[in-house]
């Protein structure tokens, strides 16, 4: 395909993917009071736990917040539902410039890849709620937590997003290997270093008060870690046996 085809071809792809984009958006906006019924759970919590001493809940700066947290969610949740259409527009555009092995390279990292973003996405959320409480204990005796909307939103996703996209690095390390960059007992080597990333993210991620919360996300990651490694190795091997067997009485 010429430079124009190849254009055109990305033209289309897109707007296939934007339509669906929309199509998503449309679908969570009537899915919003449920998301934000549970994003505000903890607030509940922290309210019932406080009493009448103080007051506790999620506060809208602007006439427009209302809406604008909708939207905001909309269009993340939107994102997630129309995952299916517009990776399969990616993949479309970029098979047709993949040899037989990379595709089956791609196929294999995707399928490895989703499970454990979406797995990262629900120990995210089931840590958000510890945290909220944690940090209102904090707060002086008859002092008011009012939540404000868009930063609520910010903190609960970013979270959400940064722990799910933690859970695909080890995905990476396995691509990396496979690609020939770097061998299994290179990545087993750090270790040390892995394990000390680990733990700071997870600091990063939780209170520091939040100690059980801190190293079960820090475990997590370290045995996905070591996971990585010990797939990394086995490919190593196997990629091993079979240049001895190519080589054949050479070997």
């Amino acid at each position: 395909m010429s430079l124009g085809q190849h254009l055109v071809e990305l033209r289309k792809r897109v707007v296939i993917a934007l339509i669906a984009l929309v199509v998503g958006m449309v679908v969570a906006y009537f899915l919003t009071d449920w998301i934000i019924w549970a994003m505000t759970e903890p607030i509940r919590v922290v309210a019932e736990q406080r009493g009448e001493s103080a007051a506790v809940s999620l506060m809208y700066s602007t006439i427009t917040g209302p809406f604008d947290l909708r939207l905001r969610i909309s269009f993340v949740v939107g994102i997630i539902l129309s995952a299916p259409v517009w990776l399969w527009q990616l993949w479309a555009f970029l098979m047709p410039g993949l040899t037989r092995k990379e595709i089956q390279y791609t196929i294999g990292f995707v399928s490895a890849a989703v499970p454990l973003f979406f797995a990262g996405c629900f120990v995210g959320w089931w840590v958000m709620p510890h945290i909220v409480e944690l940090m209102a204990a904090f707060s002086a005796e008859g002092a008011d937590n009012l939540y404000e909307a868009k930063y609520y939103y910010d903190f609960v996703f970013k979270l959400v997003i940064v722990v799910g996209v933690s859970f695909v690095v080890p995905v990476f390390l396995v691509a990396l290997n496979l690609a020939g960059i770097m061998s299994g007992k290179a990545i087993l080597k750090s270790w040390r270093v892995a394990v000390l990333i680990a733990v700071a993210f997870a600091g990063l991620a939780t209170p520091a008060a939040d100690i059980v919360s801190m190293l079960m996300l820090a475990g997590i990651l370290v045995v996905l870690f070591f996971a990585a490694a010990g797939l990394s190795m086995l490919f190593d091997r196997r990629r091993a046996k079979r240049a001895r067997a190519a080589l054949g009485p050479l070997a």
